[in-house]
């Protein structure tokens, strides 16, 4: 993982230069989209076609120039924009952060938390929050990134190290947590219904694989603060430049009154941390909680998970409200929605990017080609006359260059799942195993997949800092990420498999084979 100019540097660097001298982004995706629609032509006119393994029920090559998809198009572009999931995540999470931004909480903050954090253990901090975030869903995206980006700024670091550290956390460690997620009880639901193909009474448990999940987080923190400070940071200051125009930058001494104003603003901010904190639990904790379902019995806390947005625009907002009000940088409403509208103004550019990204995203969705290459990996993979762990690592393998294509993690285990599962039961390797080997493979990629819905933001974060910094640069940037973090859980699995440790409270790798064959085709 050293810093030396050898082979791995020279293809980084073939990587950036190929990528930047691609078109804006924008126009990429426009040319992506000519590209889908000649490819749904070409494969709907020979008939293209795979069975679904769950449903039974034949999906095939849609063409994107049939004159129902036009006027579907034509019809539907308007909601095709709206409807695209990050954009209403990043506008309302924006809508707060950039009150708390503009009063000076986050730059306050960011401070505080620099002298509290040692500079040796700041990386360390950064990836360890981003692959946590997944207990926010999506939200580590649109808050994280930046404030880390901002955090490394303020202390003359490269900004883009910070943003990368953070977005190699979220994505690439976004199946690794301390705690379980929302993921958690999805995967495990889909799982279930394909093992029960084979044993009508299995069940797999939403902590089926909870131990190892908790082991990535230590390997995945520091791997990726290795990466960061070895590879990752140095080669930003040799290659990307900052602008002379950027936000942020070293922290001024404060004068007297500042600092009383600061810490006034920050005590009103704290009580209303405190306050949020005890709404929520109050909403959260109680068997009748608002924010609970109790006829869910897999997941009761699902509307919780689906809320954290909204809750975190609603905390920054009066967070930032609060601390504005103390340290006298807010004075009236006006200044709030003052503060709104900056916020609102600087997304333009991402605005244009995700048009296009998710014209892109729904036209690819409606060709059914992802779907198709997904279920033809599984058949391949079944093909293959391979079992035990070398088809595990298979599986790892083809879901990590899947995942390049079809961002959703739910959506690609649906497809895999009926097939995977119940082939690998017949011979002995439990359901929460093949589960676990395909969310090794469905995370590592994930940080350098144009496909994934808010590559396009931190895309945009990036340019705030160098306006150079391209789709190239990006995927260069966060590579090593993914190498590294696709060797180093590979590696962890493998041992974990074959010393055949526990996956998850009372869960094996391994299972005896039940006295009952597998269903034709499954």
């Amino acid at each position: 993982m050293g810093t030396s100019q050898g082979f791995g540097e020279r293809i980084l660097a073939g990587i950036e230069r190929a990528g930047n001298r691609l078109p804006d982004p924008a126009t990429l995706f426009l040319i992506a989209i000519a590209i889908v629609v000649m490819l749904s032509l070409l494969f709907a006119s020979l008939g293209t076609s795979a069975v679904h393994p769950g449903t039974g029920k034949e999906i095939t090559a849609v063409s994107l120039a049939d004159p129902a998809n036009i006027r579907r198009f034509f019809t539907e572009l308007p909601t095709i924009f709206t409807s695209f999931h990050p954009l209403g995540v990043v506008l309302v999470v924006m809508l707060g952060v950039g009150v708390a931004e503009r009063a000076g909480l986050i730059g306050v903050s960011l401070a505080a938390l620099v002298r509290a954090v040692p500079s040796r253990l700041l990386t360390l901090t950064v990836v360890f929050a981003g692959v946590q975030a997944s207990l926010a869903a999506d939200a580590g995206y649109v808050v994280l990134t930046p404030l880390a980006a901002a955090l490394f700024h303020s202390i003359g670091r490269h900004p883009i190290a910070g943003l990368a550290a953070a977005f190699a956390g979220v994505a690439g460690g976004f199946s690794a947590n301390l705690l379980v997620t929302s993921l958690d009880p999805l995967l495990g639901g889909i799982s279930t219904a394909a093992a029960q193909l084979y044993d009508p009474n299995y069940v797999v448990a939403p902590t089926a694989n909870y131990f190892l999940m908790m082991a990535f987080v230590p390997l995945f923190t520091i791997v990726g603060a290795i990466v960061t400070d070895r590879i990752i940071e140095p080669r930003l200051w040799a290659s990307a430049p900052l602008g002379t125009d950027i936000p942020g930058g070293a922290v001024d001494e404060p004068t007297a009154e500042q600092k009383a104003l600061e810490r006034r603003g920050l005590r009103a901010a704290g009580l209303v941390v405190l306050a949020s904190v005890a709404v929520i639990l109050w909403l959260v904790l109680p068997e009748d909680g608002v924010l609970r379902d109790p006829k869910n019995a897999n997941n009761p806390l699902a509307p919780f998970f689906g809320s954290i947005v909204t809750l975190l625009f609603v905390v920054f907002l009066l967070c930032g409200i609060a601390y504005g009000v103390g340290a006298r940088t807010i004075r009236s409403d006006k200044d709030v929605v003052g503060m709104m509208g900056k916020s609102m103004s600087d997304m333009g550019g991402y605005l244009v990017l995700a048009f296009a990204a998710s014209i892109f995203i729904a036209l690819f969705g409606w060709s059914n080609l992802g779907t198709i290459l997904a279920i033809n990996g599984a058949a391949f993979l079944r093909a293959a006359g391979i079992d035990g762990l070398p088809l595990l690592l298979a599986l790892i393998l083809v879901g990590s260059m899947i995942n390049i294509l079809i961002g959703s993690a739910s959506a690609k285990w649906a497809i895999l799942a009926p097939v995977m599962v119940p082939m690998l039961m017949g011979v002995g390797i439990s359901p929460e195993a093949t589960q676990a080997a395909y969310r090794v493979g469905d995370a590592f990629t994930n940080p350098i997949t144009p496909l994934l819905p808010y590559f396009p933001l931190i895309l945009i974060m990036c340019q705030r800092y160098v306006p150079s910094f391209g789709i190239g640069s990006l995927v260069a940037t966060m590579l090593p990420y993914s190498v590294w973090f696709g060797i180093s859980s590979t590696a962890l699995f493998s041992v974990w498999y074959l010393l055949d440790l526990p996956l998850g409270p009372g869960v094996s790798a391994s299972i005896p084979v039940p006295g009952i064959a597998p269903p034709a085709g499954g």
